[in-house]
């Protein structure tokens, strides 16, 4: 990452998740990917860290801090392991922030401590089998009765769910009112009526848990409906455009260790009688890369500044989520084709690069939703 444009705070954050991302992370995220099982030792070292705590206010144990800060630890933690830097941003920009930025005071002090803690893990229950990106046409119903919210429905491709005791859900209480009936709520991990059916065989990211939320006459508080009714789908827009800064950046991470891995293996592989390195068409397709990741990261630094000081942002965090996963991809195909037969196999990381670049496209809004986003944004009145 460039670091004339990081203050010394900055760079002392990112300093310190690189050296645990390689030190720790990267050793450990063969091993888990082969698992496809929940870190649970990466997830405690983070909190140690206190990275769970970013964008929290201290009262509630957090950090403080930035949407930048949250998007340089986002990178630095894809580069050793892109799962778990998927469970770090679910759980912490979808989550935690979603509770800490609407919740009340009680569901604050309630929920947020344990999240930033890592003593819970938090969730985002909103995609459905038949509404992934049309949030507005989700059919999980809540309905009020004798003080509690009664959900019924199936969520699926949950992230962290399997393992979450925390799950900020949506749900509407009239489906007739479309997105307006829309609501959040807090769902905890115990609660009768719920039940998580692990989805396993996914392609990359596969240490990132990922479950079918099934609700059957589940019973929670109705303190625990988020802000007021009818408000749900428009914090989650809010808290998704924000999350899509740190897709972004996970992105940038994997397309940065895809680079790194390259460079690496383009130096030290020997054909033809010198290094691959000093072969024109790997330094062209080593160039490439190395641009398009720098302009991929300055696109994430630039959202999410624009972000920080409260200006309009939401174009500018489709437009780096969009050109960062396409880099991602990018990146990764081309380590892979620069190690050859020897990238193909598992002891190399590039395969695994490959595999956890291509959902970057696809969660957080697909490439073709964000460019939806885009043309909308600059076309309107």
């Amino acid at each position: 990452m460039t670091t004339s444009l990081l203050s010394e705070e900055e760079l002392l954050l990112r300093n310190t998740v690189r050296e645990f991302s390689d030190q720790v992370l990267a050793p450990r995220a063969a091993k888990h990917d082969e698992l496809e099982e929940f870190p649970h030792d990466n997830f405690r070292d983070i909190a140690d860290l206190g990275l769970l705590g970013l964008m929290v206010d201290e009262e509630y144990g957090g950090a403080g801090g930035t949407t930048k800060q949250v998007a340089i630890v986002s990178e630095e933690i894809a580069r050793g392991c892109a799962a778990t830097s998927l469970i770090y941003i679910v759980h912490l920009t979808l989550c935690t922030h979603f509770i800490s930025h609407y919740g009340n005071e009680s569901q604050k002090n309630k929920y947020v401590p344990d999240l930033v803690s890592g003593k819970k893990i938090g969730a985002f229950a909103l995609t459905e089998p038949g509404a992934g990106s049309d949030a507005a046409a989700i059919q999980t119903t809540a309905v009020p009765a004798n003080g509690h919210l009664v959900l019924n429905g199936t969520k699926t491709y949950i992230s962290n769910s399997p393992d979450a005791g925390v799950i900020v859900t949506l749900a509407t209480h009239d489906r007739k009112l479309g997105y307006k009936g829309i609501d959040a709520i807090i769902v905890d991990g115990d609660s009768d009526g719920k039940t998580v059916n692990k989805l396993q065989g996914k392609m990359g990211i596969r240490a990132s848990t990922v479950g079918e939320v099934v609700f059957n006459n589940c019973h929670v508080p109705a303190t625990n409906l988020i802000n007021e009714e009818n408000l749900g789908f428009r914090q989650t827009m809010e808290v998704l455009n924000a999350s899509r800064i740190s897709i972004a950046a996970q992105s940038v991470g994997i397309a940065q260790a895809s680079l790194e891995a390259a460079v690496d293996y383009a130096k030290n592989r020997s054909a033809f009688g010198g290094p691959l390195s000093d072969k024109q068409a790997i330094q062209n397709m080593i160039a490439d890369i190395a641009t398009d990741t720098e302009a991929a990261r300055q696109l994430v630094m630039h959202s999410a500044s624009l972000k920080d000081a409260g200006l309009s942002y939401h174009t500018e965090a489709s437009m780096a989520k969009l050109f960062a996963s396409t880099t991602a991809m990018k990146a990764a195909h081309t380590a892979l084709q620069i190690h050859g037969g020897a990238g193909y196999f598992s002891p190399t990381p590039v395969e695994r690069y490959f595999r956890d670049a291509r959902v970057t496209e696809i969660y957080e809004g697909t490439s073709e939703i964000q460019r939806m986003v885009i043309a909308r944004n600059l076309l309107k009145d």
